[in-house]
């Protein structure tokens, strides 16, 4: 080749020339290098295509003679391939061949390659070998496969080339070379300066870093696809995922490199700093597949060993280039991460002490980025130390870091050196923590790929101490990587430092860093020159430029004159640096200018505007006006209404008179411009990440404003405390002492009020709603913005915010705005189940700090406050683990700290105790801090938090708990303290039984409490600082801690359902309900359980009438059998047959509603119990149906004589009138045939009763004038009482007339002469009468009349019962009945026996006497003798015969049919039946209200099932004949064509049968009956006359004629009809509905409203308690009607007297202490909510005064408030207590 074609155009850039061994590589179509060895010479466009550049590739492998080799360009660079293994041989014979060959001057244009199998190891002691030699450096070899296929390694070998040829071109520009000076070749001279040497420098910088940018691309992607991140660029990773919660992570979990960031994002989230230094799983071959090593032949065994030896060692200290390097893992989890998740990581970062990237450059581009961003949420303090006067002030500063202005020292490397920079920096800020990461921290590797040109900021906080390195907060900038390189960087940080510290190798002019440094040294700026080669001390070079040599120095003497230096230089410096000034930088673009984040960022600065220049203790009064005294003074008023005394009606209306008149205050409160600028620009968020900005934005000004308010009012209180102390200490009379006391308290308030956040917005927005809500200002057409205040709350709360649950201020949970707050989460999210997890200690123990460490939480630990009142957030599970549980979100409730030194004696244990059962209550676990290790510290707590757990017991809630001992010195102090464990169970027992005497509970010890584990339930925590703060990390234990009770809580969780948040939203509800009430076990009324026990109720009413029906299925069928003599025994086993298979139907259900239904874990406490009612229903209903077809056996046996007469009677009449109409046959008048048959007819009858009796009616008025007067009684008396009301005398109001005084009590004969009967004494005289009546109709009902009939001795023993239970009532009592009480209550108990009477004498008269039956067979007999008079045939005679006996069977099966159908119908879609007790009281009440007839409700109050059962009954009969009249029809109808179908199957089945046997009528007839059962039973037919008949076919059709006739006459029947039968539907109903609890309240005798009626142990209860006066009750000594309701009363301070003639009181707050029937009783206080009641005492207070002979005044005085209530208000307010 000659010198001429070096200077073409054409000429490649670069040749290569390959020497070394032949097989060193492996030539193929796919080598990048040489894909073929016909040529020696190659142009190769492989390599142009991936490094777009001309490359000549010469081929002299296998050393070829001089002869052979083309002309070699004089520009080439030489690549000396090696095999592996072959190091130091080929590499010396390879060298020496080109030496010799070629010329020495080649030497240094040689890069040394091995080559290698895809799956072998680099031979490493082959190449420690050379480098122990120096033959061969680093940067001059390089690694590939034999293959050459791996474009990553080919670009890698091209950058080191271009690196070795800029160097031999700089040394040779250093050495002096001329210009026209030439590199030999072994052929001929070659010019390499045709060109100018800048020019071809320039060139080849050019093409290198185009090289190096195409590779950094490269080991970009390539990282980023080892990381598992190569599609995050775009994507992002987001927050919302990162903190969802996913799989543990240990520290000393081992980590694929796919799930470093995870891992490194999840640990640095729990401040583990140690985060960066995550152990990677190395893929190594399994030992057992490893083989031996073969000794070498002339080594022995020893030997060989030790080689292999020091072989490995090698390998073990040489660093993996392919580990991924920390760092960046660290920058690509900030490259591929969404802005908040970056802000959040940053700011752990800050908190973990590290430094953070200030300046990062784009991965895809030339541009720089400074994330001001993220450093918006971390807030510094620190003490600075002045000394004025040699006096020394210290004062503590506290800001957000990007408002601290302070003196910024950068730090910049100039080229390579040994030294680490970082870590000298490290030693420089804090020796014993690695702020900045560096070259010997655990992990590093030389491969790093994304922290070059990355600057990192730290800051030295001082603490105020004699050891702080320095007096001020500085700022320290650390430039990664070469400074040469990032020039751009290097002079933006140049410009904003205080002072610049340059790092170089060596100082000579001859080098680029002398440009950099002379520049730096003519600046004003500042500068520090660190020399690595030199070794001189610290000296000054002119006025703020220092030199020092760092040879032969360590890092701790560096550090000492460095910091000397630099606290003069920066104390000199006026220039400051502030993080908020790189957004003014032109050549860096910042993350904050992105559109929506500006957007976010304005209106949330137009918001904070409106607070600038305002004193920040003063901002909330003023813009925030209804959180402040308004809603104090609301929460103070209505904890009065739990403390009521005197008139407590009239109190009570007094004080919610004063809430309503505060809401109405905040409702006219002056427009607050804050929160309508709040809501209008959430509003208008277009996108939810724009609505996160505005809201993070919103939080981060806001805290700047308080944080600093809170700063300056701590630094007057710290120094107005200090002059409290001098004065106290020199005894200074000058300043009164009480000054400045008062001068302190009031900035001990100015704090409280300075404190000012988000929630606070929030919570302003809270109280807006409340007031509005509660006043139910809802203005026409579109709605106000304050109805939309919830669902903004929930979109925060979804989204992972904390949202305030109790104001920490007023001590008060706002109901009504965190029940619609939750509902409307509940909407969004469709209700899900939380597993709540609350935690309780005392304040600044760092409850939040390890919640937040725990769950990535946000709850407030910074700007100076500590958590106040409780939070709630939801924290979701991820999708790897949720399958696992049984619930979707964690809902974490951080609460402020116990013992609260703003609270002080008293208020403080009621404000403790008011928290801790409150977040008890609610959590599924409590977490309990314990600060320190002695739980000698808690007692106080310890006992508050054992109450509270007790507390729990009582109300059958059962939440775990975890002990949590933080700050604990000895790591090991779980293993080691187990007699602090043993001394905290001791504890613990001991507060047990304290609480158990207050609580009055029967247990012993704290696990008799609470499941608790004292080994499993109790974690140490290591304490959360490493070092003290400001300048220390957290603690790495700590981090551990955390991990592992995380671990413990998930655990247990497990086993957990959790709670939906419906549920969960009940629960606040009614948790504080209960604790405003102060006696919290009798108050709680757990709202969801009641829910699920009302649906369960409504549940087992369906089980039962599913029961129900089918027994009175099986009923309609054996009743008209027996009734018609075809069955006279039914056994219960039989009907338990019967009924089996429905009960084993209905089982099923019931199984699966407890084993199913959402609230199955609820349920489960019931299970048994309604179980075991179902199956004593259904014994009951089997008994009793038993017991009624017993009865009709009974009666059947008592007429069998009449039954054997009846059949001779029908075969006598039958043949009589066979042979009358024979003789009559010529008469065709109808009348005449009448007349004749009439007078035939009474001639059989007095022929066949000849020897019988009629049975007469018997007369009951007779007998009882007869019976009172033989018991003594006057006939003048007997009338006067029948003209008095004696039929209503239970629902009397007053029985004062009734009674007259014991002579030997003056005192009663004065009460009775005023006619003041006391209320107690009126009631027993009522139950007197209720029990007797009772009594009495029992035994009347036992008397065999239906079957033996009547005798007056029946009455007899019913009035001597009466006289004698009326005497002995009388005895032990002061007063005595007058006669006529006697009278009437005999009279009144003779008025309730008439019906059943009279029914059963009916019964008995129609079973038994001859006379009513032969009447009742004269119109059947005229049909059968008017057939024969007219020719008919036997056949159509029977047929007549058989279809009258069809009709009235066929009648009487489809209205007891139609009975039941109804009943049935009006139970699945009837509003008033369909759903349990309480439902139909409420519909009965609803019905009182809407009639407005005084005596009904008087039946209502003093004897509530009788009136219920008159409503079922009125219901009904509207039902039927009126609402839906056609529905009932249809069901008759229905019923009468399934009945015709019935019959007509039944007579085409037996004829044809029949038909085909030949058989006679007989076998006709009993075939027929057969075929209609159970549908139709058929009564007895004699066949005696009709053995002529023969031919079936012509009966089949006369029987189907009469059946279109009946069937016809049947559709026509009425409803009456119906409602007349044995199967009445009301009565069904009232058998089904009133079968529940009767027991009424003993206060104001409301009916408990419990659908069964033994519910034990469930307490008696009912929503509808009303005034004591409605039934009676009055003031003691004057005639004043009671107005106070017992859901008030016991909310009360009042007393009460359990029993009438007692001087004992009871608090009715504890009226369950009082016994029976008390005790059994849960009265929900709801503060006389029920308006019905109240409208009811208006509209009949006339009637009721005179009822009970009583006035409502005085006390009793009624309201002029109730007098407001609408009866539409009325019956709304039943609907409203029963959603409650």
């Amino acid at each position: 080749m000659s010198a001429s074609t070096a200077s073409n155009p054409g000429t490649p850039e670069l040749t290569l020339v390959l020497i070394g061994g032949k097989y060193s590589i492996e030539i193929g179509p796919k080598n990048i290098l040489l894909d073929h060895d016909q040529e020696t010479h190659v142009k190769e466009s492989r390599l142009y295509d991936l490094l777009a550049r001309q490359i000549s590739v010469i081929n002299l492998l296998g050393f070829p003679s001089s002869d052979t080799i083309p002309d070699i360009p004089e520009d080439c660079v030489f690549i000396l391939l090696i095999p592996n293994d072959q190091h130091e041989n080929q590499y010396t014979s390879g060298l020496q061949w080109l030496e010799e060959t070629l010329g020495k001057e080649h030497s240094s244009y040689v890069m040394t390659v091995v080559t290698h199998e895809d799956s072998e190891e680099i031979c490493e002691s082959e190449l420690q070998n050379l480098k122990a030699k120096r033959v061969i450096s680093e940067e001059r070899y390089h690694t590939c496969t034999r293959s050459m296929m791996d474009e990553n390694e080919i670009i890698t070998l091209f950058e080191k080339i271009d690196d070795m040829v800029s160097e031999n071109r700089q040394m040779t520009r250093g050495k002096g070379t001329k210009p026209d000076d030439t590199l030999k070749t072994g052929t001929s001279n070659v010019n390499i300066t045709e060109k100018p040497s800048e020019f071809i420098y320039q060139q080849q910088t050019d093409n290198t870093f185009q090289l190096k940018r195409k590779k950094h691309s490269k080991d970009i992607e390539t990282l980023f696809t080892k990381l598992d991140l190569q599609d995050k660029c775009d994507q992002k990773l987001f927050l919302t995922n990162l903190l969802k919660i996913g799989l543990p992570v240990k520290q000393c979990d081992i980590t694929s490199e796919k799930d470093l960031v995870r891992v490194f994002l999840q640990r640095l989230m729990m401040l583990d700093y140690k985060a960066r230094y995550i152990l990677v799983q190395q893929y190594s071959p399994d030992l057992r597949n490893l083989q031996s090593v073969p000794g070498s032949a002339n080594c022995d065994t020893e030997e060989n060993e030790m080689y292999q030896l020091m072989k490995n060692s090698a390998n073990i200290d040489e660093s993996d280039p392919s580990h991924v390097h920390p760092m960046d893992v660290q920058m690509a989890a900030f490259h591929c991460s969404d802005s908040f998740l970056k802000q959040k990581m940053i700011t752990k970062l800050a908190e973990c002490q590290y430094a953070l990237p200030l300046l990062v450059p784009d991965i895809n581009t030339d541009k720089i980025e400074c994330p001001l961003w993220t450093f918006r949420q971390i807030t510094k303090t620190w003490k600075t130390t002045e000394i004025k006067e040699n006096a020394k002030t210290v004062t503590m500063k506290s800001m957000p870091i990007y408002k601290a202005q302070t003196p910024m020292v950068s730090f910049f490397r100039l080229g390579s050196m040994s030294l680490s920079k970082s870590q000298l920096m490290n030693v420089l800020i804090n020796n014993r923590h690695d702020t900045f990461f560096h070259r010997n921290c655990p992990g590093s590797t030389k491969s790093r790929h994304l922290m070059d040109g990355v600057a990192e900021i730290a800051w030295y906080c001082p603490a105020g101490k004699e050891n702080d390195f320095f007096t001020d907060c500085i700022a320290f900038c650390n430039l990664h990587g070469d400074s040469l390189e990032n020039g751009k960087q290097r002079e933006i940080l140049t410009e904003m430092s205080s002072v610049i510290v340059v790092l170089v190798p060596t100082l000579n002019n001859k080098d680029e860093n002398w440009k950099v440094v002379l520049e730096l040294m003519k600046s004003r700026k500042p500068l520090i020159c660190l020399i690595a080669d030199d070794n001189c001390g610290a000296k000054v070079i002119k006025h703020g430029k220092y030199q020092m040599g760092l040879n032969g120095k360590n890092y701790a003497d560096i550090s000492y004159q460095l910091k000397e230096i630099i606290q003069e230089l920066v104390s000199g410096s006026d220039t400051s640096f502030q993080l908020e000034s790189m957004a003014k930088v032109s050549e860096i673009g910042v993350d904050e200018d992105e559109e929506v984040c500006k957007k976010g960022k304005n209106a949330s600065m137009e918001i904070v505007e409106l607070f600038k220049e305002k004193d920040v203790s003063e901002i909330k009064d003023k813009f925030l006006p209804c959180q402040g005294q308004l809603w104090h003074d609301w929460c103070k008023i209505k904890r009065e209404t739990y403390h009521l005394k005197g008139q407590i009606e009239k109190e009570n209306l007094v004080k919610t008179k004063q809430l309503k008149e505060v809401r109405q205050k905040q409702c006219g409160a002056e427009t607050n411009r804050v929160i309508d600028l709040f809501t209008k620009f959430i509003l208008a968020c277009s996108t939810s990440e724009e609505k996160k900005y505005f809201i993070k934005w919103t939080q981060i000004l806001i805290d700047a404003v308080s944080t600093k308010g809170v700063s300056l009012v701590l630094q007057n209180y710290n120094k107005t405390w200090s002059d409290i102390l001098d004065i106290k200490k020199n005894h200074d009379k000058s300043t009164p002492l009480s000054d400045k006391q008062t001068e302190l308290e009031l900035l001990s308030k100015k704090l409280q009020s300075a404190t000012f956040g988000l929630e606070h917005i929030f919570r302003e927005m809270g109280q807006i709603y409340e007031a509005h809500k509660t006043l139910n200002k809802l203005s026409q057409g579109q709605k106000p913005d304050w109805t939309k205040y919830p669902e903004l709350a929930a979109d925060l709360m979804i989204s992972g915010h904390p949202i305030e649950l109790m104001d920490g201020d007023a001590g008060h949970v706002p109901l009504i705005w965190i029940s619609s707050l939750l509902q409307k989460v509940i909407n969004k999210l469709g209700d899900p189940k939380v597993f709540v997890l609350s935690v309780l200690g005392v304040q600044s123990s760092g409850k939040s700090t390890m919640l937040n460490a725990m769950f990535g939480l946000q709850f407030a630990v910074s700007a100076g406050r500590c958590t106040k009142g409780a939070y709630m957030q939801l924290v979701k599970l991820s999708e790897e683990i949720k399958d696992n549980y049984k619930f979707d979100y964690i809902l974490v409730v951080d609460t402020e700290g116990l013992r609260a030194l703003e609270l002080e004696g008293n208020a403080t244990l009621h404000h403790d105790n008011e928290l801790a059962t409150f977040v008890v209550g609610l959590g599924n676990m409590t977490l309990i801090n314990i600060f320190g290790e002695n739980p000698a510290d808690m007692q106080d707590v310890l006992q508050i938090v054992v109450q509270a757990f007790m507390r729990m017991k009582k109300v059958k809630l059962s939440p775990s708990c975890v002990f949590v001992h933080q700050n604990v010195t000895d790591i090991a102090a779980a293993e080691k303290n187990m007699d602090g464990k043993r001394r905290l169970q001791e504890k613990l027992d001991k507060m047990t039984q304290l609480a158990a005497k207050e609580e009055v509970c029967d247990v012993e010890c704290f696990s008799d409490v609470i499941a608790f584990d004292l080994q499993t339930d109790v974690k140490y925590f290591a304490q959360l600082w490493e070092g003290s703060p400001p300048m220390a990390p957290p603690n790495p234990g700590y981090s551990e801690s955390v991990q592992e009770l995380k671990s413990i809580i998930l655990s247990k969780a497990k086993q957990s359902t959790g709670i939906t948040l419906s549920h969960f939203n009940n629960k606040i509800q009614d948790l504080w309900n209960a604790l405003m009430n102060e006696h919290f076990v009798f108050s709680f009324k757990n709202t969801q359980e009641i829910a699920v026990y009302r649906k369960l109720e409504v549940q087992y009413g369906n089980w039962t009438w599913v029961l129900r029906s089918e027994m009175l299925n099986i009923e309609n069928q054996l009743y008209p059998r027996i009734e018609k003599g075809q069955l006279d025994k039914v056994e219960l086993s039989y009907l338990n047959k019967e009924m089996s298979k429905k009960y084993k139907e209905i089982t099923k259900p019931i199984v699966d509603y407890f084993e199913d239904d959402k609230d199955k874990e609820m349920l489960v406490q019931w299970r048994g119990r309604f179980e075991n009612k179902i199956k004593e229903f259904h014994e009951e209903l089997v008994r009793g149906v038993k017991r009624k077809l017993d009865e009709v056996i009974q009666q059947n046996n008592a007429r069998k004589m009449l039954d054997k007469k009846k059949t001779e009677f029908e075969n006598y009449l039958l043949q009589k009138s066979k042979e009358l109409a024979h003789q009559l046959k010529c008469i065709d008048d109808e009348e005449e045939l009448k007349s004749q048959f009439s007078t035939v007819w009474s001639h059989w009858v007095k022929e066949l009763t000849s020897d019988t009796k009629p049975i007469e009616n018997i007369n009951l008025e007779k007998d009882q004038l007869v019976v009172l007067q033989e018991l003594g009684v006057e006939h003048k008396f007997i009338d006067e009482s029948k003209r008095n009301k004696y039929k209503n005398l239970s629902e009397h109001g007053d029985y004062s007339h009734y009674v007259t005084s014991k002579k030997s009590d003056c005192v009663f004969q004065q009460i009775v002469r005023f006619h003041d009967l006391p209320h107690t004494d009126q009631e027993l005289i009522r139950s007197l009468i209720n029990e007797v009546k009772q009594q009495c109709l029992e035994a009347i009902k036992s008397k065999p009349v239906a079957t033996r009939g009547y005798t007056s001795t029946y009455l007899q023993e019913l009035a001597k019962n009466v006289k004698q239970r009326v005497t002995e009532f009388e005895s032990g009592k002061k007063f005595t009945f007058k006669k006529e009480f006697t009278i009437d209550l005999s009279l009144h108990v003779f008025d309730r026996a008439k019906d059943w009477l009279l029914k059963s004498f009916k019964i008995y008269r129609d079973n038994n006497d001859v006379f009513t039956f032969l009447d009742s067979k004269k119109n059947e007999y005229y049909n059968i003798f008017r057939s024969f008079c007219k020719g008919s045939s036997s056949t159509v005679v029977f047929g007549e015969i058989m279809c009258e006996k069809l009709k009235v069977s066929a009648v009487e099966a489809v209205c007891n049919k139609t009975g039941v159908d109804i009943a049935g119908q009006m139970m699945c879609n009837f509003p008033a039946f369909n759903e349990n007790r309480l439902n139909l009281e409420k519909h009965v009440l609803t019905s009182l209200a809407e009639k407005e007839e005084f005596n009904r409700f008087t039946t209502y109050i003093r004897n509530p099932r009788a009136q219920v059962e008159a409503f079922i009954k009125e219901e009904v009969k509207k039902y039927m004949f009126t609402t839906q009249k056609v529905k009932a029809q249809n069901i008759l109808k229905k019923n009468v064509e399934e009945i015709s179908r019935v019959i007509s199957q039944a007579l085409f089945e037996a004829t044809q049968k029949i038909k085909n046997k030949k058989g006679n009528i007989e076998m006709w007839v009993e075939e027929f009956s057969r075929k209609l059962k159970p549908k139709l039973i058929l009564d007895t037919v004699s066949c005696q006359n009709f053995s002529d008949i023969n031919n079936f076919d012509f009966l089949k059709e006369e029987i189907e004629k009469g059946l279109k006739r009946i069937t016809t006459e049947m559709s026509k029947l009425s409803l009456e009809k119906v409602n007349n039968c044995r199967q009445k539907p009301d009565q069904i109903l009232i058998d089904q509905l009133c079968n529940c609890c009767w027991e009424t309240c003993p206060f104001c005798a409301a009916v408990c409203t419990n659908t069964l009626k033994d519910h034990s142990p469930e307490k008696h209860s009912v929503p509808f308690h009303r005034p004591n006066g409605v039934s009676g009750w009055y003031y003691r000594g004057t005639d004043d009607l009671v107005i106070d309701f017992c859901t008030t009363l016991v909310t009360s301070e009042r007393r009460f007297r359990p029993k009438p003639d007692s001087e004992h009181k009871v608090p009715y707050k504890q009226y369950q202490t009082a016994g029976e029937p008390y005790a059994s009783w849960s009265i929900t206080a709801d503060k006389s909510m029920l308006a019905y009641w109240k409208w009811f005492v208006c509209r009949f207070q006339k009637e009721l005064e005179k009822d009970y002979n009583k006035k409502f005044q005085g006390g009793g005085e009624i309201p002029q408030d109730w007098k407001s209530f609408s009866q539409n208000e009325a019956i709304e307010s039943l609907n409203e207590m029963c959603s409650l």
